[in-house]
């Protein structure tokens, strides 16, 4: 296996940051993104200890010793144990006072009770869930370039599955098509089990594609991403099947995409999640669809296909040059219709660049 291109230097020495910050000697990595993001190791055991002093520390397991020597970088010391957090003990200063940091989100209860029986007197264990992610929603030109290439893939999976049309196919024979289709363009995962949902059953945000045929004349969504190289996208149209559209669901088509056009050209660096949410939710409520939107407007993605920041009315964090956001704002009339239309989103120092490149108008597929 290759070694990996992440500039973990310039990552470590920005944790630190945040270990002054939280007045913390150290900090304990245990959820396996943010070690990848931290270290670049890709393997599913795993943990690192970053330290005020200039501690590098991993530990992983015997599976690991050849990928973690090959995908961590020389500043890192490394330790290969039977248990991991033995070995993160064994890993800690022999002396002296320590405020180590964990992530009270991640680590179980049985396992911060371990490690509290595993630590020497004198450190002390402290909760700092978020202390990576808060750093992560920030991403380098080199993550940046891994979401757009995702965004890519997946935009070329879609369009080539398209040409096989959608009325007259099972919602699930299209969703399992999609897949494939992004695993044989390189994917190594989907970032989620594709949703394609059609008439009525488009109504449910998450709806499970079934076996079912999708008929003309209706609206279908699809919503889909992929995993490249670590990292996701995530992206939604909905289309026409051929045959006349019934204007009712048209003009909800053209609501959503006003909602989304609008909330698109707000995205810049400055405004709060919630700020740009309120773009498009007030479009859809004077439409008198507020009650058919009841989800936020989008959502980080990175190493995961939802992390922060926020953009829904809970959306407290200042959008900054170098997030990565969905804007998707929906109408989901039950028993009628649901419309979806997200775009993959990278603030930059002026604005958004919209990495998602498949039409928004409304396109009928036969």
């Amino acid at each position: 296996m290759s070694a990996t291109t992440h500039p973990t230097t310039s990552r470590a020495e920005r944790v630190l940051d945040v270990l002054r910050d939280r007045d913390l000697h150290a900090l304990l990595v245990t959820d396996l993104s943010n070690l990848r993001w931290l270290t670049g190791f890709t393997g599913s055991a795993g943990a690192a200890v970053v330290g005020t002093d200039g501690t590098r520390r991993f530990v992983t397991d015997f599976r690991y010793l050849t990928q973690s020597a090959e995908q961590l970088d020389d500043s890192w010391a490394r330790e290969i144990s039977s248990d991991i957090l033995e070995g993160v003990a064994r890993q800690l200063p022999d002396e002296g006072e320590l405020r180590l940091g964990f992530d009270d989100a991640n680590l179980s209860v049985r396992n911060r009770e371990k490690l509290g029986r595993l630590a020497r007197e004198g450190i002390e264990l402290v909760p700092a869930g978020g202390a990576v992610e808060g750093l992560r929603v920030v991403k380098d030109a080199d993550e940046l370039d891994r979401v757009r290439a995702a965004a890519k893939l997946a935009d070329d999976a879609l369009a080539d599955v398209l040409t096989r049309g959608l009325a007259g196919r099972t919602e699930r024979d299209v969703a399992l098509d999609l897949e494939f289709t992004m695993r044989r363009m390189g994917a190594e995962a989907v970032s989620f089990p594709p949703i394609v949902a059609s008439g009525p059953h488009g109504a449910l945000p998450h709806a499970a594609p079934r076996d079912v045929e999708i008929p003309p004349g209706t609206l279908c969504v699809v919503d889909w991403g992929a995993m490249l190289d670590g990292y996701a996208s995530d992206c939604t149209r909905t289309y026409g099947t051929g045959g006349d559209v019934d204007p009712r669901d048209r003009e909800v088509y053209d609501i959503v995409l006003r909602a989304q056009e609008a909330a698109l050209a707000a995205v810049r660096p400055g405004p709060t999640g919630r700020e740009v949410d309120a773009v498009a939710r007030a479009i859809i409520d004077a439409s008198g669809h507020a009650e058919h939107f009841g989800h936020g407007l989008g959502h980080g993605v990175g190493l995961e296909v939802h992390e922060g920041p926020r953009l829904s009315k809970q959306g407290e964090d200042t959008l900054a040059a170098g997030n990565v956001v969905t804007v998707e704002p929906g109408v989901y009339v039950p028993g009628a219709v649901g419309v979806r239309i997200e775009d993959l989103v990278i603030v930059t120092e002026d604005g958004g660049e919209v990495v998602s490149s498949l039409p928004k108008e409304l396109q009928v597929i036969g």
